[in-house]
């Protein structure tokens, strides 16, 4: 059995990126409006009081830019956490930040260090959208950032938002796939939660822009983690976290902020992917079990069941059991029927 994961996220909220994107306020959404270095290492080391000695352990600086930041502000984040690496007490270190702030002399720094991963914050490959957003850079500095990062030996992550300004669902699906196609390690999908204090929340008052409801995320979301798992590139992550304020309605007044997004739609996905192959063998009546990867009951059930009751019903199932196999992987499954109407 693989070892647990976990990080220690150190938050850097918006040092280093002059970058005012029209849903970003860092501050806000990081919660932690004040940085002092002199906080990390006690934040690590309550971290790791709190951390069983088998569980695979990185610090992990998020919130800000991290390359952007004064470099020898930088370079001493890093050799803090390093000394973590030697002692071993943390395995590695992860990092996340914007495309346009990878270059070679970056990744020779990072390279001197434990680093492990780099988080890129791409949000979107489409260049209107980009622009709409107020990035700062293209689509082909993206690309170029994640094929710079897989070439210096790191893993990558690629993040993504759903329902940007001037985004839909075609080419939400087209960032997912160059995602994939530059060598992505992992993903992060964000459906877009409109903040205080941004302009996005001034474009929403105005009409501007209009945020996603929930349906539409989700929906928009599923499509993009069946990109990615086709691709075999694993979602690690759909949402803001607890730590990101994500149910502070003072501070996230619009948009995708529902706690269970990920779920919602990944229990979506596989509703679809059950149908799909349930059409396929041409299955009605009788009992069916499905196996489905380890952790996925839940959300192959679907919240409250509405997967199983949906399911049953469309195909005029008599029962359907949901078990779980090591073999399998991502959202695929194994079907069994049976016409035994028995459970």
């Amino acid at each position: 059995m693989s070892k647990k994961h976990a990080n220690i996220p150190i938050f850097i909220p918006h040092l280093g990126c002059p970058n005012d994107c029209v849903f970003c306020n860092q501050r806000t959404i990081s919660g932690h409006g004040d940085f002092k270095i002199e906080d990390v290492r006690r934040e690590i080391e309550e971290a790791l009081a709190t951390i069983s000695a088998d569980t695979s352990t990185e610090i992990a600086f998020f919130g800000g830019s991290f390359t952007g930041i004064e470099r020898s502000l930088m370079v001493s984040l890093l050799k803090l956490a390093q000394e973590y690496v030697d002692a071993g007490r943390v395995e590695s270190i992860r990092l996340s930040t914007r495309p346009d702030y990878i270059n070679d002399e970056i990744l020779a720094i990072l390279s001197r260090f434990a680093v492990k991963t780099v988080e890129l914050g791409l949000q979107s490959l489409d260049d209107r959208v980009l622009s709409a957003s107020k990035r700062g850079h293209d689509s082909a500095c993206a690309i170029t950032a994640c094929r710079a990062v897989k070439a210096a030996g790191f893993e990558l992550i690629g993040q993504m938002m759903i329902g940007l300004p001037l985004s839909d669902a075609e080419n939400e699906i087209m960032t997912a796939r160059m995602i994939c196609e530059a060598g992505a390690d992992g993903a992060r999908v964000y459906p877009t939660v409109v903040f205080n204090d941004t302009e996005l929340a001034d474009m929403s008052r105005r009409g501007i822009y209009k945020p996603l409801g929930l349906e539409d995320a989700v929906e928009r979301t599923k499509n993009v983690l069946d990109v990615f798992d086709r691709a075999g590139v694993p979602c690690i992550r759909v949402g803001l976290c607890a730590s990101e304020n994500l149910a502070d309605a003072s501070k996230a007044i619009a948009g995708a902020n529902h706690s269970a997004i990920g779920e919602l739609a990944m229990s979506r996905l596989y509703f679809e992917r059950i149908c799909e192959e349930l059409d396929k063998r041409q299955i009605h009546g009788g009992g069916v079990t499905l196996y489905v990867s380890r952790g996925s009951t839940s959300k192959a059930v679907g919240q409250k069941k509405q997967n199983k009751v949906k399911i049953c019903e469309k195909y005029g199932l008599k029962w359907l059991k949901v078990l779980e196999k090591n073999q399998v992987l991502g959202y695929n499954i194994i079907i069994e029927h049976s016409v035994d109407f028995d459970s």
